[in-house]
């Protein structure tokens, strides 16, 4: 998370620094996820997609569709950033795909 009080900044050299140390660590054997709080939210996810990571866009880290423009719903953001995302050429991975990458079960296999 970067942009908020008393975290890492949000400028997208930091975001390239930590990939690069967790590839040096890790290798290939990692998943990541970057987002920025406010107006950087956009601009980390399609950050985060280039480099390799999964994005996460919502109104708890953005109030804010575009630039003095508020979002309607959650829903409105995930189209905007599948959009970009798509237009740089890269893929979304399906719910399926997803929930198989980060081990999860699923609503149906839960016990809720």
């Amino acid at each position: 998370m970067f942009g908020i009080l008393g975290g890492i900044g949000p400028d997208l050299r930091n975001l390239s620094h930590m990939v690069t140390i967790a590839d040096s660590l890790f290798g290939n054997d990692y998943v990541f996820s970057a987002f920025a709080a406010g107006r950087h939210q956009i601009p980390f996810c399609l950050q985060s997609a280039q480099l390799g990571g999964s994005v996460r866009v919502g109104l708890e880290d953005s109030l804010y569709i575009g630039a003095r423009q508020l979002a309607r719903s959650n829903a409105e953001q995930v189209r905007k950033i599948r959009l970009l995302v798509e237009e740089i050429g890269l893929e979304i991975a399906s719910p399926a795909e997803a929930r198989s990458l980060l081990a999860l079960k699923g609503g149906n296999n839960v016990a809720f």
